[in-house]
């Protein structure tokens, strides 16, 4: 059973683990951003790259599990290190699969705001492999939950709208629609896997505070 320290008593580490998960989030979103914006002839050849991002986020979650696991102390509540780690691996692994599911679908054009979504998911792996290292002095992080939540918020709007532009015609094909849906409803979960990566920070900090 591993004990927990405050962070300020730290093992570096655990926070370099937790950032190298949070990395392969941010190379998920980029190669996301990438796949969409190809031609769709393009996108089964670079899924391969996209879905071992997704391997290597498996491998960083398990050596975090394995650092909890074998650690007699750790720098905060080891349970909340496995979910945060876990929280983490949920982002790529949701980015992963909207991928797969582009090129599984055979789409040929997305709708246009998709990509105003994916700037959103960007930006938000982008703070939280920032966020990580943070984690360590406890330094600067409610700004980052803050602007995570605002945000997600602002992907609510885009999704919203998306799913209204969806159904008021923008795509007329039954099937077609269902597809796009589905990406669009992905796409989103992936914005919620970040907040909840978020959530968690901000109750890791204000345990430690």
């Amino acid at each position: 059973m591993a004990f927990f320290r405050p962070a300020s008593a730290r093992d570096d580490a655990f926070f370099e683990l937790l950032a190298d998960s949070a990395r392969h989030a941010v190379t998920a979103a980029e190669l996301l951003t990438q796949l969409i914006a190809a031609p769709p002839a393009d996108r089964a050849e670079m899924l391969p790259r996209l879905k071992n991002i997704e391997h290597e986020a498996d491998e960083a979650t398990h050596a975090i599990i394995h650092k909890v696991n074998s650690s007699f102390v750790t720098p905060f509540d080891h349970v909340d290190i496995l979910e945060l780690a876990a929280a983490l691996d949920d982002c790529t692994d949701i980015l992963e699969s909207v991928g797969q599911h582009i090129v599984l679908y055979r789409m040929e054009g997305l709708m246009p705001d998709v990509t105003r979504q994916m700037d959103v998911i960007v930006r938000m792996a982008e703070l939280t492999a920032d966020a990580m290292p943070r984690l360590a002095g406890m330094k600067s992080l409610p700004e980052y939950w803050v602007e995570i939540n605002r945000l997600e918020n602002e992907g609510d709007v885009i999704y919203r709208t998306l799913l209204g532009d969806l159904f008021d015609g923008a795509v007329t094909d039954p099937i077609e629609v269902i597809k796009h849906k589905d990406i669009i409803e992905r796409l989103e979960q992936g914005a919620d896997a970040f907040e909840g990566v978020a959530h968690r920070v901000e109750s890791i900090a204000i345990k430690e505070s």
